[in-house]
């Protein structure tokens, strides 16, 4: 009941006052508020990879059925897929093309590796060596690449590798313009080239293992040998396989390399790569359908490698 004051009037009763509800709608927007930076990020990922991505590669299946003449179009089918492996030039190619793949999964592959081991026994200046491991990567891939070809690989005996073979008795090469020797030297420029990405992330995963799994293997009487074989390769297993999948994906895009050092096809088309291929077709035949053809076997090889890939890791896993 309410009292009485001294005026007569009913005093108020002090009591919990009840709230308004909550508005989910007011949420909801609150929600879209604080996310919406996030989605003006996601929308212009979004655009970038339909015009940038998605788009030439639709465009560039619907042009390997199309023969395009004077401006006009017409459907062809398969004819430019008969007509582009009927080519002498294609089935050159991709032996050229596996044939530096190969080689780089020797050298390229196996090198960073390494560097990355002996990176990480050091004590002292790993700032400066990792830094002097990793200059090349800031140079242009074309800048590198001049300097290989008119300092490192001149035939002559001013040729940084000949006088070095010439220095220890050895006979010298004319390296780009031999058939033999070629895409080695092609393999040596691209793995110097990006070698200090791939001992950079090497690096970063042989931080992350235990160091009483190396410990454990010293008390057992294991050699750096043993450890590497034992320790360091279980434990960087995965992006082991990662950065093996990564390194045939990109050689096999082969294509600066033989542009620069070798002028294009190179001796005897020993140089000619898949996609440097597509840019004969595409630029100097005027052949745009033929050259997209190309583009969607290439596509298809790739896509048959990554998925391979992942049905092996999905296995092991």
């Amino acid at each position: 009941m309410a009292t009485i004051t001294a005026h007569g009037k009913p005093a108020e009763v002090s009591g919990p006052r009840a709230r308004p509800p909550v508005r989910r709608t007011s949420r909801r927007k609150r929600r879209i508020q604080n996310n919406l930076t996030g989605y003006v990020f996601l929308v212009g990922a979004v655009v970038c990879f339909a015009v940038f991505s998605w788009y030439p590669m639709i465009r560039g299946i619907i042009m390997s059925f199309q023969r395009t003449r004077r401006g006009e179009t017409t459907w062809v089918g398969w004819d430019n897929y008969e007509r582009i492996l009927n080519d002498p030039s294609f089935w050159t190619a991709w032996k050229n093309t596996f044939y530096f793949t190969a080689l780089a999964l020797i050298l390229g592959y196996a090198v960073p590796f390494f560097v990355a081991i002996l990176l990480n026994e050091f004590r002292h200046a790993k700032g400066y060596l990792r830094v002097l491991v990793y200059l090349p990567v800031m140079l242009p891939p074309a800048s590198a690449l001049f300097l290989f070809k008119y300092y490192a690989y001149d035939p002559s005996d001013a040729g940084l590798f000949n006088a070095i073979l010439k220095f220890f008795g050895l006979p010298t090469s004319e390296w780009m313009q031999s058939t033999t020797m070629t895409m080695p030297a092609m393999v040596i420029a691209s793995t110097w080239m990006n070698l200090g990405g791939a001992v950079l992330i090497y690096l970063a995963a042989l931080q992350n293992i235990p160091g009483e799994l190396y410990e454990a293997a010293e008390m057992d009487g294991a050699g750096i040998w043993r450890r590497i074989w034992n320790v360091t390769i279980p434990q960087t297993k995965l992006i082991l396989s990662l950065m093996a999948m990564l390194q045939i994906v990109a050689t096999m895009q082969l294509f600066i390399e033989p542009l620069i050092l070798a002028n294009g096809a190179g001796t005897q088309d020993s140089a000619t790569s898949v996609a440097y291929l597509i840019y004969q077709h595409g630029f100097f035949q005027n052949d745009l359908n033929g050259a997209a053809a190309l583009g969607v076997i290439m596509l298809v090889v790739l896509a048959g490698f990554s998925a391979a890939y992942l049905r092996l890791t999905s296995r092991q896993d």
